[in-house]
């Protein structure tokens, strides 16, 4: 059986070796044509091979973003190993957790790390234990350099690629495990579907210890022959800049709101990009407008979790609605089940949304009970979204079933609360969670980020909300803050909030 992943990114190269087709690596720095991004790939590929580890074997990486962290990705599922990337931010004792559970062969880290890290990698086996700098440099990058470039090792598609650790808002992450298979036909997918190819140069500003930008970004710009302007990580200013000779850019919502606080983002600066994208979590309508009057431009939308890759885009041609996320990638099916009765929802009825395709996980790392509650009888992956499907067949996302408040008997969805609360003038963004209430059970409360120097009250907000929300859905409590908590791919942790407010309704 031939390696998925790896045969598809050889065809790539050989069809650049000829014409030297570069891929612009930090673009401050010199450029990287594809043949020899693709011979440092194949020889930290047989640098691994002979290492004579058994097939399987996992290569952990904790370091900061270089095109180093992606050769390393690539040449450990050529050598038929299996790549997981742990974010660099996490503390020591956070990384001990990953590195205990995976028990990899390989270690690659930031070499001050190596002191602290290294008596763990030691007692439990690492049999490899190599440095990664900032630029990309250390034991790693030295280590192949007087190595031929090899094969990939023959892989099936059902074998092991990477590993990706979900972010554990509730209990200790778990490991999602990612075939050949599931990523290279999702990033096939994604890429014909965007309409990628040679010609386009992706602005890539995303993190790489994420699906979004190591399999989404990477992915299919590699499997396009496109060519990448790879920035360690996201600046608005810099962004803005390297627009002029980009085609592509890939980000999350609260990387277009810091675009759009910029005075000059004009439809000048944007003139030479043909697609926006925005995943990793919702883009609020009041983001989409203002980025298409400002630019010209409307972003398109998709969605995904690390468990399935990518599910929905909104499609290159036709409209791109606010709100929704498009209609589900070919090969994927997808259906809404009714919380309460357990039947199939009906159009425009919001439900638990189920998924099945060849790009889901295949369950989570040595914890079969959860791969196993995680799936339908029939072998649909429970997302934990709600969703609905309107009459056109476009998804729109309602949000986490956990984030549901159920207020009285009655199910609030905090989506459609936060969707009007950021249409006030004033307001910059919004979140609303569920606390709870001696007399409801359960309330919503709104936490509300106002835009600088905004004339806000609370008087204005809830003018506004009576014109387009049910009383009951009105937040039973607002409060101003500076900003929201984050993840790092830009995701509101309701979970803090949940946490810090608890108490809020408590004698």
């Amino acid at each position: 059986m031939k390696n998925h992943l790896i045969d598809a990114l050889s065809k790539v190269r050989k069809g650049a070796a000829e014409s030297q087709h570069p891929i612009m690596i930090c673009p401050d720095k010199a450029t990287l044509s594809y043949q020899q991004f693709f011979d440092d790939v194949y020889r930290t590929s047989q640098l691994f091979v002979q290492y004579n580890l058994d097939p399987g074997f996992r290569v952990a990486v904790l370091a900061k973003k270089s095109i180093s962290a992606i050769v390393a990705y690539l040449g450990s599922v050529s050598a038929g190993g299996v790549f997981v990337p742990i974010n660099s931010a996490y503390t020591d004792p956070e990384v001990e957790y990953f590195i205990r559970d995976v028990e990899p062969s390989i270690l690659i880290m930031e070499p001050e790390r190596v002191d602290s890290l290294a008596p763990l990698a030691a007692s439990i086996g690492v049999k490899h234990l190599l440095t990664m700098d900032d630029g990309g440099g250390g034991t790693f990058h030295d280590s192949w350099q007087d190595t031929l470039p090899g094969s990939a090792v023959s892989r099936k598609p059902e074998d092991l690629a990477a590993i990706l650790y979900t972010s554990g808002t509730t209990g200790k992450p778990k490991g999602a495990m990612l075939s050949h298979a599931a990523l290279a036909t999702n990033s096939d997918s994604l890429a014909k579907l965007w309409r990628f190819s040679s010609k386009d140069c992706l602005l890539h500003a995303l993190p790489i210890h994420h699906t979004h930008g190591l399999f989404v970004a990477t992915n299919v710009a590699l499997l396009s022959g496109a060519s990448l302007i790879f920035l360690p990580k996201f600046d608005a200013n810099l962004v803005l800049h390297h627009m002029a000779r980009a085609t592509a850019f890939m980000g999350v919502p609260t990387f277009y709101k810091r675009l759009l606080a910029l005075p000059t983002l004009d439809a000048a600066s944007t003139q030479n990009m043909r697609l926006f994208v925005s995943g990793s979590a919702p883009l609020d309508a009041k983001t989409h407008a203002d980025w298409k009057r400002r630019t010209g431009h409307e972003i398109l939308e998709r969605y995904g979790m690390t468990e399935a890759n990518m599910i929905c885009s909104i499609p290159f041609e036709g409209p791109r609605k606010p709100g929704s996320v498009g209609k589900p990638l070919p090969g994927v099916q997808m259906r809404i089940r009714d919380m309460v009765s357990g039947k199939l929802a009906s159009a425009e009825q919001t439900g638990m949304l189920e998924v099945h395709s060849s790009g889901l996980f295949s369950g989570y790392w040595r914890q079969p009970e959860k791969s196993k509650s995680g799936f339908t009888d029939d072998g649909y992956l429970v997302t934990g979204d709600l969703a609905r499907i309107d009459r056109d067949g476009f998804t729109v996302i309602e949000g986490r079933a956990k984030d549901l408040v159920i207020s009285g008997g009655i199910n609030l969805y905090p989506k459609e609360i936060e969707d009007a609360i950021n249409q006030v003038n004033g307001v910059t963004e919004s979140a609303v969670i569920g606390v709870p209430h001696p007399d409801l059970g359960e309330c919503a409360i709104a936490i509300v980020v106002a835009q600088e120097d905004a004339d806000l009250n609370l008087e204005t907000i809830t003018k506004c909300l009576h014109a387009q929300l049910a009383r009951f859905k009105h937040p039973k409590h607002f409060e101003f803050v500076s900003s929201l908590p984050r993840n790092a791919m830009g995701k509101v942790q309701k979970s803090i909030l949940r946490d810090n407010h608890v108490n809020l309704f408590r004698d």
